[in-house]
């Protein structure tokens, strides 16, 4: 009798371990995936974007754009086909926001450098004084991995549209002449369909937490797409 009982109790044990995952994987099918919004220009602050496209509700994606990166190297939307990349703007004698930005960014780099879905876009906002040279000398100080990140100067007014019109950074209006100039903390995350999924502040330590967050929520929903 003892032992029908020991053999009772060990099989009761066993329906108890293979219910609790039976029940642990039908919660997690059930569970809703989570996914990170698609911003359109309607969605973002007014102040953010361009009077143009305010009533914006769909389709909104970064534009085309062929700028310099620090080997002199042209840069276009080909370089980021099917990446994922986070996006921002500074420039190399900023003495105020840009430094900790560089950094947060280059701690992005670390996390990232051995991932080849995801990539790194800097746009200079002082092309006049950012050369090639200039970008060279600053992102070797920085530690930039040429495969991973791009710092690209080029035309100020195509930069400044970029800015304003397709990432939706930027709070003040201009027209990217000699006196416009911009200045944003924001860091853009961007999906392989060139569509905004996310902001945070470059200079805030738990934003960066977000956005590495993030980015492994818009990695998981690609994954479940193969």
């Amino acid at each position: 009798m003892r032992k029908f009982f020991s053999k009772l109790k060990y099989t009761g044990i066993a329906l108890f371990i293979i219910s609790s995952i039976i029940i642990y994987l039908f919660m997690d099918a059930v569970k809703p995936k989570e996914l990170l919004p698609i911003y359109q220009p309607a969605m973002v602050n007014f102040e953010l974007v361009d009077s143009t496209m305010q009533h914006i509700k769909k389709y909104h994606t970064i534009a085309d754009f062929a700028l310099t990166n620090q080997n002199g190297e042209l840069v276009t939307q080909k370089n980021y086909e099917d990446k994922i990349y986070v996006a921002d703007f500074f420039f190399t004698t900023c003495p105020t926001i840009c430094p900790i930005m560089t950094k947060n960014m280059a701690d992005i780099q670390s996390k990232i450098k051995d991932d080849d879905e995801v990539m790194l876009l800097s746009h200079s906002v002082t092309p006049d004084i950012d050369s090639v040279p200039q970008l060279k000398k600053y992102a070797e100080e920085q530690g930039v991995l040429d495969h991973k990140w791009n710092l690209v100067t080029g035309d100020k007014k195509q930069i400044y549209e970029l800015a304003r019109k397709s990432y939706l950074a930027v709070k003040t209006d201009g027209d990217g002449g000699p006196f416009d100039m911009i200045h944003t903390e924001n860091f853009i995350l961007v999906d392989k369909s060139k569509r905004i999924r996310g902001f945070y502040d470059g200079t805030n330590s738990e934003d960066m937490e977000k956005l590495m967050s993030d980015l492994e929520i818009l990695k998981a929903s690609y994954a479940e797409e193969e």
